[in-house]
């Protein structure tokens, strides 16, 4: 078993949830910005989440010409699903290129600059930056009077070992 293949599909699971709630929204509210989160609105942050992956381990670590995102060329959950789907891609992409790798060091560009970081360092930055979000996505619901699930435990997903 990859653990971290099976991680990034605990996320997706988690993901899911998420994606179903906000499917329950009213699309003005998906897409509606709140003064008491600095302007961002649950769409913002999705798309926050969706490119800080794309810029850390496609753009940085992967070398990939990717373009950023723009929150407002998405319209809705659905082409929010979309994104997220060219997302896992890279995020799979990213898996298979540093397995077995995830100490070594790496040198990654930034706008100004550059560091020196590990696959592991940037895949636990990108999946922790997505689960803070996930938390403000909820929030946000809330403050638009929403009940949220319950995302932070997705089921378990257990393997038996056979004898």
């Amino acid at each position: 078993m990859d653990v971290f293949v099976s991680q990034y599909d605990c996320i997706q699971r988690t993901r899911e949830s998420l994606f179903n709630y906000c499917e329950a929204l009213l699309p003005a509210d998906y897409v509606k910005d709140l003064d008491s989160f600095g302007g961002d609105s649950i769409r913002s942050l999705h798309a926050h989440v969706a490119d800080c992956y794309w810029t850390w381990l496609g753009i940085r670590a992967l070398g990939k010409p990717i373009h950023h995102l723009q929150p407002e060329s998405v319209n809705d959950v659905q082409e929010m699903r979309e994104v997220f789907r060219k997302t896992d891609a890279i995020v799979h992409e990213f898996l298979n290129e540093f397995h077995g790798k995830w100490d070594h060091p790496i040198e990654v560009s930034l706008k100004v600059g550059s560091m020196e970081t590990t696959p592991l360092w940037l895949f636990t930055h990108t999946i922790t930056h997505e689960f803070h979000h996930k938390g403000q996505i909820v929030k946000i619901g809330r403050q638009l009077g929403y009940t949220p699930p319950d995302t932070d435990l997705i089921e378990p997903h257990f393997v038996r070992n056979r004898t």
